[in-house]
């Protein structure tokens, strides 16, 4: 069994030793905006909703009442949205507020100042991330300062902080009634407060942040019996947790150094397993670690994330009013040969991998009036395409391992028309497979493994089967000259936000 709890639902879905999906049950919760660029959930919501969901999927699986369904389960696995932040009572189980979502921005005059002083290098040479609202400790940090004697009770060990999969953990094995208080290393490794070559907490990132070590999880393996849980799956052994990037790369069976994947939902993904040796990005990627299985060394991975792919597509439905549903943008695409000279870059919100331009806006440029919402479409298209681009060109200049196909999943991959562009603008094989839901399917391989349910790797690659493949057919001058004219493109997008007024 996995649980996804994810940045807009939580899912459970139960698989067989094929790896094929038995049962699936979903449960949305409501997204909290309170104040512009404040992000935050109810953990409160997302801990009953799972409480749902879980026995809905034992129901459906036809494994019978509750306490007999719980035996048929060898063991759970927790994929979760990445750096959300949650505080709660450790006697109560009361949560202190709502949680911050990693999308969430209020930390940015704290992470500005950060970049400033004491620098990046500071930060890179110790978690390999730098400061940035995406993280966890800025979050942290922002509560204690904001919330009145928190950092009191903190320091007195009375609250605990956990990003999504700390919390599910810490209710089903018991909440305050002993329940465990534990992370696993893709977790940890987005917090800004582990050492990514120890894997254990940084002394010097601790006291610089001002977060008192009573209230942080103890960090495990991705891939590891827990514990068993004593609420909602009694008895069941909770043997793994991953990020749901790192869970995605995992369930698309990336298990060598050079294997990649791209997760394309409302923004993209794309992670690269660079094995055992741990790349320093020099071309704007992150450092991450990819997976850890019980007492063997971690695996890590470069990650490129992309703010605006499918959100792009939702955009040109929702604001521009040109199509009605979001596979419509396909068959307007296919109306034109090509994009008409026009080009869109989506940064909305600012770029990130590998440019990291928060100063950056969304441009179309290119337009004459020759230019029909055909040629619009196939523009959204080719952003995700070129962008995708422009990760990859920063991982094969950074990994010894140049990419030679890459793995796709998320709900974009339904487009045939984009998954060949991506083909043709990467001069390489783009590859589907049969399983979609691979965040879930990861978690639960990690926890079958750890369960000895699948003996090894190898048994997991065989469960992996290919649904679709592309293959490139672009002229290479064409292939060349379109990427240059992109680049031209987004360099139109940069500087359109200045600096703030106190600074100038």
């Amino acid at each position: 069994m996995s649980i996804d709890q994810g940045t807009n639902s939580t899912r459970c879905i139960m698989f067989d030793h094929q790896g094929r999906l038995v049962s699936v049950a979903q449960r949305e919760h409501q997204q909290h905006f309170p104040r512009p660029g404040w992000v935050e959930h109810d953990a409160l919501e997302i801990w009953r909703n799972l409480q749902r969901v879980v026995p809905q999927a034992l129901s459906e699986a036809g494994a019978g009442a509750e306490g007999a369904a719980a035996e048929t389960v060898a063991a759970v696995g927790i994929a979760n949205q990445r750096e959300t932040t949650v505080l709660w009572n450790r006697r109560t189980g009361a949560p202190l507020g709502r949680a911050i979502v990693w999308q969430d921005t209020r930390t940015a005059p704290l992470v500005e100042g950060l970049r400033n002083d004491p620098g990046d290098d500071f930060f890179l040479q110790r978690c390999a991330l730098a400061p940035s609202t995406y993280f966890s400790a800025p979050k942290i940090r922002w509560l204690l300062d904001h919330l009145e004697g928190l950092r009191e009770r903190a320091e007195a060990g009375e609250v605990l902080f956990g990003t999504m999969e700390s919390w599910v953990i810490w209710n089903l094995t018991g909440g305050p009634d002993g329940g465990l208080h534990i992370t696993d290393v893709t977790n940890a490794s987005r917090t800004m407060l582990m050492n990514i070559r120890t894997l254990t907490r940084d002394e010097d990132l601790l006291a610089f942040f001002g977060i008192p070590r009573a209230m942080l999880p103890d960090i495990r393996s991705s891939a590891e019996s827990y514990g068993t849980a004593r609420s909602v799956l009694p008895g069941v052994r909770i043997a793994a947790a991953l990020g749901d990037q790192q869970a995605a790369l995992f369930g698309q069976t990336c298990f060598a150094s050079g294997e990649a994947k791209c997760t394309y939902g409302t923004g993209s993904f794309l992670l690269l397993n660079t094995g055992t040796d741990l790349v320093r990005s020099r071309h704007g990627l992150l450092t991450t670690v990819a997976y850890k299985i019980g007492g063997r060394p971690a695996v890590y991975a470069l990650e490129g994330p992309i703010a605006v792919t499918g959100s792009l597509v939702q955009w040109f439905r929702d604001r521009l009013g040109l199509i009605s549903s979001a596979p419509e943008i396909e068959t307007l695409a296919r109306t034109v040969e090509d994009n008409g000279g026009c080009y869109i870059v989506p940064a909305f919100s600012g770029l990130y991998a590998p440019r990291w331009r928060s100063d950056a806006r969304g441009v179309i440029v290119g337009l004459t009036s020759y230019i029909t919402k055909g040629h619009l479409a196939r523009a959204v298209l080719e952003a995700t395409g070129w962008q995708t681009r422009e990760v990859v060109d920063a991982m094969n200049a950074d990994s010894a391992v140049p990419l030679k196909a890459l793995k796709v999943d998320g709900g974009m991959t339904a487009d045939n028309l984009l998954m060949q562009i991506l083909a043709d603008v990467l001069d390489l094989p783009v590859v589907r497979p049969l399983v979609s839901e691979t965040v879930s399917v990861g978690a639960a391989y990690a926890a079958g493994l750890a369960a000895g349910y699948w003996p090894d790797l190898q048994v997991l690659r065989r469960n992996w089967h290919r649904a679709g493949q592309w293959l490139p057919d672009m002229d290479p001058e064409r292939r060349r000259s379109e990427y240059e004219n992109w680049q031209r493109a987004v360099e139109r997008a940069l500087g359109w936000i200045g600096p703030p007024e106190s600074s100038g």
